[in-house]
């Protein structure tokens, strides 16, 4: 069985976690990325904070196996959010979109595991120092927020810069994306486009189907001035945020114009009038499958190659 660091880290099976997905994150997927033996993730980007609570509380009900919950640390409700996550005594938090520095005494007082998403070296350093357990290092091809680097070149150079366990992020939906994020030295893959597409996902079946029905260039990056850029699925409203974007709308507008938008596209299924946050491996997602048998033709994949690769070498 193809068991990494991370796995004895998290106390989980497979070096697989969820992303927190902002609306769709929700304790029917986290739990059953659990029992499938990864590591499922409750979304608290955009929720209120009791959503963020009522999910913990289900996630129990529907799994004994560790789960995490997710924080957007520029979120304006994220402080209320992390006094949740605390109360509940979640076995992990993931952080993004800011530095958690100042809350990890609480979380380790707490006995929560805290990995951070981070996106440069130098933040990786700076939180290695405050004592975190981990890092996801998200690579500029994922979905959502997202950094301004390649995956391939990050994980690394975050790798190299730590002696912590790193997970990568951005482009990874099988195993041989599995495979090449163990030779890159990560210690694990998060997904978060793909597991969009399973049985257990909320989502709104036609923001599925627009990740279904993507291609390699069907994503684009909007927001760069803004300092967060959003990886999501080309449509109309992405068009004209960008038209806007280029000529020179103020970032406080920016950031109104997108409000609500989100909901829109992923839980409502507006596909023209809403954001449909997806990853560029949106083009190599052809089915919905349940977590579970995604989860394993993952690890079935990813150790076949580890064998072909071990018998080519003549290892």
């Amino acid at each position: 069985m193809l068991k990494t660091n991370i796995c004895d880290l998290l106390g989980i099976k497979y070096p697989i976690i969820q992303g927190g997905m902002a609306h769709v994150a929700t304790a029917e997927l986290a739990a059953a990325v659990s029992n499938a033996g990864g590591l499922g993730i409750i979304g608290g980007g955009a929720p209120e904070p009791e959503w963020v609570r009522e999910q913990i509380r289900l996630a129990r009900k529907l799994t004994d196996k560790p789960f995490g919950a997710n924080v957007v640390l520029i979120a304006p409700k994220s402080g209320e959010i992390i006094e949740v996550i605390l109360e509940e005594k979640v076995a992990v938090v993931t952080t993004g979109a800011g530095n958690p520095g100042p809350y990890i005494p609480r979380f380790k007082e707490a006995g929560i595991k805290v990995v951070p998403v981070v996106a440069s070296v130098a933040l990786t350093r700076r939180l290695a120092r405050a004592g975190v357990d981990g890092f996801v290092a998200e690579g500029m091809e994922s979905g959502g927020e997202t950094g301004q680097i390649a995956t391939m070149p990050l994980i690394p150079q975050i790798v190299d810069s730590t002696t912590l366990p790193v997970v990568a992020a951005g482009g990874f939906a099988d195993g041989r994306g599995l495979v090449a994020a163990l030779a890159l030295g990560a210690q694990g893959i998060q997904m978060g486009t793909r597991f969009v597409c399973s049985e257990e996902c909320i989502a709104h079946p036609d923001y599925k189907q627009a990740i279904l029905d993507a291609r390699d260039r069907s994503t684009v990056l909007s927001g760069q001035s803004t300092g967060y850029p959003l990886r999501c699925i080309e449509n109309k409203f992405t068009r004209e945020y960008m038209d806007k974007e280029a000529s020179g709308m103020p970032i406080e507008e920016l950031f109104q114009l997108g409000v609500g938008k989100m909901r829109l596209g992923l839980i409502e299924g507006d596909t023209e009038n809403g954001t449909l946050l997806a990853g560029q491996i949106s083009g190599m997602i052809k089915e919905i499958k349940s977590v579970k048998v995604i989860i394993d033709e993952i690890m079935a994949e990813a150790q076949e190659i580890i064998a072909r690769l071990k018998n080519s070498a003549g290892v």
